[in-house]
């Protein structure tokens, strides 16, 4: 594969023992429409393939997307995997027929979601898995306790190497931090990981992010990839995308540099 030309942008983040770029890319697109299929099955192997390529070691996929076909993408397109390359998967969640995402965290949910990771990605280990809490709508509250600890027990048998949370209120994150105990997570900063970063934006946001691309002859997605990168050095990117060029333009868009003004007015959202 090719050697990139230049670093991406953000440089790099430490999980645990795991140092991944802080772009990296999100393959729930590449399972087709509404993530149910049928997939480009020729477009999403070039995809994959470009995004090591350009150096991304950090690809975030799920069994549930497709179900089952994004891995067996992801597999057929880079297996045997370099040692830079970490897959990033989540369990917690199944797809129904009308392409919903019901919970699936009994503990016999999670073994087996964690087994079909393993054999459809064709690996020993799983790289790091994240609980997904919550539903379609955003965190719920309750304790994640039963489901976190059938996880902390997948690790102790050695199908596991890195825990973390998807979709989770503060208060189960800090109950996820307690059950698991991981020094190496606590030690290094917890990363934060948006996992629809560029979508969502409501006219507050849009016109923020309008206002400054204008000014940098740049489109809001660019100035949206490039202020979240700068906006903390935990922030990891996953945008995902079926299409090369549309790969190449997040990878150049998240480069853009924003001015101390830029990233005031942008600051301002929300507050």
């Amino acid at each position: 594969m090719n050697t990139p030309a230049a670093p991406l942008p953000g440089g790099t983040w430490t999980l645990g023992d795991l140092t991944v770029t802080r772009f990296g890319y999100g393959a729930m697109q590449l399972a087709g429409p509404r993530v149910m299929g049928p997939a480009d099955r020729d477009g999403a192997l070039a995809v994959l393939r470009e995004a090591v390529g350009l150096g991304i070691t950090h690809i975030d996929t799920a069994d549930a997307y497709g179900p089952h076909i994004t891995n067996r993408l992801i597999r057929e397109a880079l297996h045997p995997y370099s040692d830079a390359l970490h897959l990033v998967t989540k369990v917690g969640a199944t797809r129904d027929e009308e392409g919903g995402l019901p919970p699936a965290r009994e503990p016999a949910e999670l073994r087996r979601a964690v087994t079909e990771n393993l054999e459809h990605l064709g690996l020993d280990t799983l790289d790091m898995v994240n609980l997904r809490l919550g539903d379609a709508r955003g965190p719920v509250s309750g304790s994640l306790a039963e489901a976190f600890g059938t996880l902390v027990d997948l690790q102790r048998e050695g199908l596991v190497r890195h825990l973390g949370v998807s979709n989770a209120t503060a208060e189960q994150v800090a109950e996820a931090r307690a059950i698991a105990l991981i020094d190496e997570l606590a030690g290094q900063g917890i990363a934060y990981v948006p996992f629809f970063p560029l979508g969502g934006f409501g006219p507050l946001q849009s016109s923020a992010l309008t206002a400054v691309a204008d000014r940098l002859d740049a489109t809001p997605m660019s100035v949206a990839l490039a202020w979240l990168l700068q906006r903390s050095p935990n922030i990891l990117l996953i945008p995902g995308t079926s299409s090369v060029a549309h790969l190449r333009e997040n990878v150049t868009g998240a480069g853009l540099r924003l001015s101390d003004d830029d990233l005031a007015e942008l600051e301002k959202i929300g507050a």
